[in-house]
Formats: C-alpha cells, structure tokens, sequence
C-alpha cells in the first residue's frame, strides 16, 4: 500500500513558521506526499517551494471552529485559492448542524465551493462533537454542496479520526465524494486501518515518521 501518496503532510501549529514550511515542502518533495496542509498565510511560500512538482498545496479555512460567518468563509478560500492552494480544507458550521439547520450549512459549503472553482474542496464535519446521525447529514450536506471530500477532524478538538466514523462516512457518501481521515494518525498501522475503512487521503503531521516505518 503507497501510504505516502495519500498523505496530506500537516502542519498548522499557530507557532509556525517560514522555516518549518519550507522543511514541510522539501519533505513532501522527497516522500512524494499528496500535499503539505498548512495555514493561509503561508500558501504563497508552498506554491513557490512546490512549483513543478507532485505535492499540492493545501490550506485550511474557517479553521479550526467554523464559526466564522460564510462571507468569510468565502472570501478566505477565495483568496487562498489565488495565492496558490490547490486544496482548500473548510470547518463546517458546526453549530448549526447541531440547531438543526441544514440549509445554513448546505450554503456555507456551497459558497465556498463556488468561490474556488475548481479546485478540491474538503469539508471537516469535526466527528467527535457529533453524533451518529449528525454525522450522516453532515456528509449528505457536503455532498448536495459540492464537496470532492468529507474529513473526520481539525486535530484541534476533543478527539480525532475512528475507524468507526471514516466506515460511517464511506457508506453515507458512496462513491459521491471522497473521505479524509485526519488527527491522531501517528503510525502506519493506523493509517492502514483508515484506509481499509475507507479513507482516500490522511491527514498526518507524522507522514514521515509513518514512511519510515516502512
């Protein structure tokens, strides 16, 4: 299994910085990652250390609570997208998913979407503040916006990915759209658990230490 290229190699410490994403990128570089995912304000340094060559860049909005209005939302992808990211990673509306209004967070996603084109959009539904049933409509929210990939987790929260979850989110998304496991993947036995429940991209800010294992 080519763990490596599934990998989108992290890095959003708010302590970050120029010299820790240009390591990012020269890693990603040599392991052949997927991306490096890293804060907005270092997308235009990636896209430069990465021009030509196989790793993307991937940056993360609305991160790491998704409270931020849509407005927002929008107009920070947008402008990431500009800069150089390839991939955007959005936080959903959480608490409107849990107040029970679908069409807030149908929107929020969608307007994101729409402001970076075509770019891959991934929708962090933040699984460990859900439940089962949240879970579900999440991902059929994120589908019915447009979303390329649903993700477990910001890393940021009260816990990461499951393999109950990313199973949960493979089967509520079917071969609509595409699920990421993120946040607490730290060897490639776990990465391996993820990807046989479903997973097509990790999110892991141990992507070389999971390659070595190797």
């Amino acid at each position: 299994m080519k763990l490596n290229t599934m990998i989108d190699h992290t890095l959003l410490k708010p302590e970050t910085t120029q010299e820790e994403i240009i390591k990012l990128c020269d890693e990603a570089k040599e392991f052949d990652f997927a991306s490096v995912c890293i804060p907005p304000r270092f997308v235009s340094l990636a896209a430069k250390q990465l021009e030509g060559e196989n790793p993307m860049v991937c940056t993360v909005i609305g991160f790491p609570l998704g409270y931020q209005t849509t407005a927002v939302k929008a107009y920070e992808a947008k402008a990431a997208a500009e800069e150089g990211a390839d991939e955007v990673d959005m936080v959903i509306a959480i608490g409107a998913l849990k107040e029970g209004d679908d069409a807030y967070v149908q929107e929020d996603i969608a307007r994101v979407k729409e402001s970076i084109g075509d770019k891959t959009l991934k929708v962090i539904i933040e699984t460990c503040l859900l439940t089962k049933d949240e879970i579900k409509r999440a991902c059929t929210l994120a589908v019915e916006a447009g979303a390329d990939f649903v993700k477990t987790s910001t890393g940021f929260s009260t816990g990461g990915a499951t393999v109950e979850d990313v199973r949960l989110m493979k089967e509520t998304v079917g071969d609509k759209a595409l699920v990421k496991a993120s946040g607490g993947i730290r060897n490639r036995e776990t990465a391996i658990q993820m990807v046989e429940a479903g997973a097509s991209r990790l999110g892991a800010s141990a992507g070389v230490a999971i390659c070595r294992e190797a």
